[in-house]
């Protein structure tokens, strides 16, 4: 498993590919279930962090192949 510096590295890359890439998905990233904890104070662990790329991932597989101008950056 990757470490947590890793994991938000891939993260962040991830996240700027959206924002730069497809912009009309930002509206999603602040819906996604990972983001919205349900504790004061989450505990932020590797296999949180790696779900929440896992989903980051996913919605861009999703969208990304209907579009050709997508480069697949992660």
């Amino acid at each position: 498993m990757k470490t947590e510096a890793e994991l938000n590295d891939n993260i962040l890359k991830i996240t700027m590919t959206i924002r730069n890439e497809f912009p009309e998905l930002i509206k999603y990233l602040n819906e996604m279930q990972v983001t919205i904890p349900n504790v004061s104070a989450p505990e932020i662990n590797s296999k949180i962090l790696q779900d929440y790329y896992e989903s980051l991932e996913n919605l861009l597989r999703k969208y990304a192949p209907n579009h050709t101008s997508f480069i697949n950056k992660f």
